[in-house]
């Protein structure tokens, strides 16, 4: 977005902005609001819809200029039409003006990169192709099974302790250990590639340095599967006819893995979160008026992963939201405040099951490909934890949680919680807080029944002898019991009990 189109919301032209703890601060050249100096994203959302309508201008980092789309409607119109606007960051006016600098903050988010997400028309098709084609062989009934086991062997290791923090010891664990999996990795998966991960999205100070490793690891992959293909994503991106080179299958997993790493590990934690804070919520999943996947939406509904997405921009000019959109304007796509548009959700309270509508994961030709993937982590691992640790309650009061906040997203930075001590489970075994049943014995109807074995520090008794008995003039008869009843035999699982069990992979 160029200068020039903020004037109609421009009263004093350039000025310097105002000193920190100054009733103004926040606010940038022409009156704007600097995104990246909001204290509450949220309430600045509404205060823009309020002001400008369902699409605001706002500046980023260096006061660079940008619109963000507020409404639900406009970013479904934006996102579903590749003729006005495209993820291509060459378009973009401040960029080709020099105004975003190399060592600009978001820089790494827009950049250009030769990866579906960027890329348009036959260069898309190719691209994009070959994920979805991979992404078509997993054997998601498989994956369910492993996010199971996975979500054993990491409850496992805390639950005799009684205490945890789900957010460092379990939400930050699942999603890599499953997507190290898919890729084709699973012995790669360890703390080191969890902290090394969360470190390169946090975009810290060593974040470089993290994000060479998990790339090391990454290309050491790429290298064995072109070799040796085997059944995991990375050989299909390999194998597939688009032909994808080294680089393009590498910085595809990237792509893949971070994603999905990061959205799948924000959306445990607020369903967790959710689950402790609000005892209607948990009350309806306890008692069977909600399920967790469900459960699962009205979080992506109330908190999306991802508060905003880098970028889209504008190829031609148009309108949009009631502005003047010109070409090489760049858009914030933001779920956030779309999901809350008072056009679609006037009462916030209201339930949202069975309406999928939200903008969590995107929509047109570049919606998330992974979506699936996030929801089935976040399904089964929600639900075995909480089969696991049916008591577990929150260690700490609520405005005691803190968040680390970016435009981009909003993190949890501890969850505390306490239950009863459990100890640790057959990893094979459907997750469950009771003890494991005694096992049936082998012994069938018309063989000998085994004998129990007598104890060894108990003597052998000694047979009795046998006196015999004096020969009866009449037999008296014996009386005959009448049979016993039948055992009512077992109720064979409903429909629904069947499905379930099938859809959690056990």
């Amino acid at each position: 977005m160029t200068p020039e189109s903020h004037a109609p919301t421009s009263t004093d032209g350039l000025r310097p902005g105002p000193p920190p703890g100054c009733p103004a601060h926040g606010l940038g050249p022409g009156g704007l609001h600097r995104l990246h100096e909001a204290e509450d994203l949220g309430a600045l959302y509404e205060q823009l819809r309020d002001q400008h309508g369902p699409v605001a201008p706002v500046l980023l980092h260096d006061d660079v200029p940008m619109w963000i789309v507020l409404g639900h409607g406009e970013n479904l119109h934006m996102v579903r039409s590749p003729s006005q606007f495209c993820r291509d960051s060459r378009i973009w006016t401040p960029l080709r003006e020099g105004l975003v600098k190399p060592d600009h903050p978001l820089m790494p988010h827009i950049a250009w990169q030769p990866i579906a997400s960027h890329a348009e028309g036959d260069e898309h098709k190719r691209l994009r192709g070959a994920v979805m084609g991979a992404i078509s062989t997993i054997d998601f009934r498989s994956l369910r099974r492993y996010i199971n086991r996975s979500t054993q062997v990491i409850v496992n290791r805390f639950c005799e302790a009684g205490e945890a923090d789900l957010v460092g010891q379990f939400t930050e664990h699942l999603p890599m250990a499953v997507m190290c999996e898919i890729l084709g990795m699973p012995e790669e998966y360890n703390d080191r590639l969890v902290e090394a991960a969360r470190d390169a999205l946090k975009g810290t100070e060593t974040a470089i340095a993290s994000h060479s490793y998990v790339m090391d690891a990454l290309s050491r992959l790429t290298a064995t599967r072109r070799a040796q293909p085997e059944e995991d994503l990375a050989s299909y991106l390999i194998t597939h006819p688009a032909r994808l080179s080294d680089d393009e299958v590498r910085e595809h997993l990237r792509l893949v893995l971070f994603a999905a790493y990061e959205a799948t590990t924000n959306l445990l934690s607020n369903v967790l979160l959710t689950v402790l804070i609000d005892p209607r919520f948990r009350a309806q999943l306890n008692g069977g008026q909600m399920t967790v996947p469900e459960a699962v939406e009205q979080s992506l509904w109330n908190e999306p992963p991802f508060s905003t997405v880098f970028a889209y921009f504008a190829k031609q000019e148009t309108e949009l939201g009631g502005q003047r959109i010109r070409r090489g304007d760049g858009l914030l796509f933001a779920p956030l405040p779309a999901n809350v548009d008072p056009r679609v959700r006037p009462d916030l309270k209201a339930s949202m099951q069975g309406n999928r509508s939200h903008l969590a994961f995107g929509g047109g030709p570049h919606e998330c490909p992974g979506q699936d993937i996030g929801r089935s982590i976040a399904d089964v691992g929600v639900d075995a934890l909480l089969m696991r640790l049916p008591d577990v309650e929150l260690d700490c009061d609520e405005e005691e949680l803190s968040w680390t906040a970016s435009i981009a997203s909003r993190h949890l930075v501890e969850l505390p919680v306490q239950f009863a001590p459990k100890p640790p489970q057959d990893v094979q075994e459907v997750p469950s807080h009771k003890p494991v049943a005694a096992q049936r014995s082998d012994w069938q109807i018309g063989t000998a029944q085994p004998q129990a074995a007598p104890a060894a520090a108990q003597p052998q008794p000694q047979p009795v002898p046998v006196q015999p008995r004096p020969a009866a003039a009449q037999p008296q008869p014996v009386p005959v019991p009448p049979p016993p009843a039948a055992a009512e035999p077992p109720r064979r699982r409903g429909v629904w009990q069947r499905f379930l069990s099938w859809w959690r992979g056990y």
